[in-house]
């Protein structure tokens, strides 16, 4: 080919510099183009940064040294800027959607200034340090008191440190990450209960509601004059000489064998006669009522069963459910956990042990007097005439409460309240005193679970305050359901006495250190107990279940969540069967009175 034909060949491009569009070669026909001047070095195919020229320039100018006059550049001069910079995006990398999660992360070391992660100076020496004595810390550090690399306080903003108090790694009282995690929550077991009953695969969910909106129903009920229908069994007077129990006095909590009876709804005579008829439309007992009635206090799971028969609605409890054992530290901020190696403060062992002591204690601080005692109306429902161990100190009131929203609908709710005791009146004139007796118990101070509460035995008498408060931080729940409770029963006085365990490491003795009265209303106004909000509970789940076709429901509490669900479940759902009903009766000697006895 002669320089004539070359010459021919060659398209000239009158649009600019390079190849025309109509004529370029097959070969660079999809390749994208970037314009440059003819005097421009071909040392680099791509300029990569050059989109970021106009960044570079302003931060240049806000890191000048002193006499330097120029903008961004190297030495303060300013960039050039090459001849079609503009069509550096053609070749830009753009990140595509599944790269949205990646970030870039710096892994070079700081350079350690004062009062930094170094400490106020040096690196390891001297003032600071990140896990040395001194002062200092790192600034902004994680938040918490202390973390995987110190123990405690310091950290953000030079805290006081000692030995890795807070410091570089475990940060302080605060911080740029917020919360409060203790060098204790690092490596914190996950919580994960169980639910209360095991839920069948033919249950179906009805409703879910969260805690959140049941804090916002309300309604408004007449408790300080509600009708009392009937009132059964009899009562012994309280002995006064345990109000003047001290940690210098104490006495033994002694084991007392006496039958004390507690059924559920539907197997409760006097309440099937009430429903038989139409004194109600809903019946239910006051440990199940305060329960419902306290549900957002509630953490641990448990489950009431509903059953719809024609317009009548029957709360009940399963035998052997959560209603008969209370809990011990339930809204501790760190509960008791089940674990192998301490069987004896997990949560199922402290709640038994808190049923034991609770029934013995209301055994112990009455007189047994035949002479003193108060026979209600009628006698005991539940006693037969063949049992042998005496009856314990109790009178059940079936007490009628009014939940109409309107003049125009009848809604009533009878509920079987307990008293436990009664106090003599000084005026012959006046009547005698109902009253409650409950019962707190401590375990181990120094135990997991124990909720930060001081030791009894040295601060009950001086600081009761202090383990009052603690007591109603850690068993909000618990001790919310018992003023209800006492409430409901009309019992105008509770008496809460304090058992602790003769040694830590035993739970079977226990001795009384002290005993203080409260009155239920003011107990409730305390602990902000708010009585319409509860009653709104109520009358909430009353009305789906209503609305339900007849059959048996179970409203469950989450074991993990604060939430509530109500499910459709079959009609024998919990019933034994028969086999395991004729070993049930076998193994407790043929008594099913379903009392409690002595445990």
């Amino acid at each position: 080919m002669g320089l004539s034909d070359l010459i021919a060949s060659i398209v000239d491009n009158d649009g600019g510099f390079g190849p025309s569009a109509d004529h370029l070669p097959p070969q660079f026909k999809d390749i994208p183009y970037a314009p440059f001047s003819k005097n421009d070095k071909l040392g680099r195919v791509v300029d990569w940064n050059a989109a970021d020229a106009s960044t570079s320039l302003a931060a240049g100018q806000g890191n000048r040294r002193p006499g330097q006059t120029g903008g961004g550049g190297k030495y303060g001069r300013e960039p050039k800027e090459a001849f079609g910079a503009g069509s550096a995006g053609t070749f830009a990398y753009f990140h595509d959607e599944d790269e949205a999660s990646f970030s870039l992360v710096d892994g070079t070391k700081g350079v350690a200034k004062r009062g930094g992660a170094g400490g106020a100076g040096l690196a390891n020496l001297g003032r600071g340090g990140g896990n040395f004595r001194g002062r200092g810390g790192a600034r902004g550090a994680p938040a918490g008191r202390g973390g995987p690399g110190g123990y405690g306080r310091g950290g953000a903003q030079g805290g006081r440190q000692e030995y890795g108090r807070g410091g570089a790694r475990g940060g302080g009282r605060g911080g740029a990450q917020g919360g409060r995690f203790g060098w204790k929550d690092w490596n914190k077991e996950q919580r994960t209960r169980d639910a209360s009953v095991v839920i069948g695969s033919d249950w179906a969910v009805l409703e879910e509601i969260e805690f959140s909106r049941l804090a916002k129903l309300r309604l408004d009920v007449d408790t300080l004059e509600p009708e009392t229908l009937s009132s059964h069994g009899f009562l012994y007077e309280y002995d006064k000489a345990y109000d003047r129990v001290n940690t210098k006095t104490e006495k033994p909590l002694q084991i007392i064998d006496r039958i004390r009876y507690n059924p559920t709804t539907s197997d409760d005579p006097i309440i099937q006669q009430f429903a038989a008829k139409d004194k109600a439309q809903i019946f239910a007992t006051d440990a199940i009522l305060s329960m419902l009635m306290c549900t957002t206090r509630s953490v641990y799971p448990w489950d009431i069963v509903l059953t719809r028969e024609g317009d009548k609605l029957f709360m009940d409890k399963r035998e052997g459910g959560p209603f008969d054992y209370p809990s011990v530290n339930e809204n501790a901020s760190d509960p008791p956990l089940e674990n192998e190696k301490d069987t004896l403060n997990t949560p199922s062992s402290l709640s038994l042990e808190a049923t034991y002591i609770n029934q013995n204690f209301a055994f112990q601080v009455v007189r047994e007097n035949p002479a003193d005692r108060v026979e209600l109306e009628n006698p005991n429902p539940f006693y037969s005439p063949d049992e042998t161990e005496p009856l314990a100190s109790c009178a059940y009131r079936y007490r009628k409460f009014d939940l109409s929203i309107t003049e125009d609908e009848d809604v009533q709710i009878i509920i079987r309240t307990e008293v436990d005791s009664f106090v003599k009146s000084q005026n012959p004139a006046e009547e005698d005193t109902y009253i409650t007796v409950k019962t707190l118990n401590e375990f181990d101070t120094r135990a997991q679970g124990s909720g930060g509460a001081p030791d009894w035995r040295s601060k009950l008498d001086s600081q009761r305050g202090a383990v009052v408060a603690t007591e109603m931080k850690n068993n909000s729940s618990k001790l919310a359901r018992w003023a209800v409770q006492s409430i409901l029963a009309g019992a105008e006085q509770m008496k809460m006495g304090y058992v602790s365990r003769v040694n830590p490491r035993d739970a079977s003795r226990h001795t009384i250190l002290g005993t203080q009265w409260y009155k239920p209303r003011d107990f409730a106004a305390q602990m902000n107990i708010n009585l319409a909000n509860g009653w709104g509970v109520v009358r909430t789940i009353a009305d789906l279940c209503l609305k339900q076709p007849e059959g048996k429901y179970v409203l469950l509490k989450d074991p993990n969540k604060p939430v509530i669900r109500l499910y459709r479940v079959p009609f024998d759902a919990f019933d034994a069967p028969e086999d395991a009903e004729e070993d049930l009766v076998s193994l407790h000697g043929g008594s099913d009175d379903g009392g409690l006895g002595g445990l």
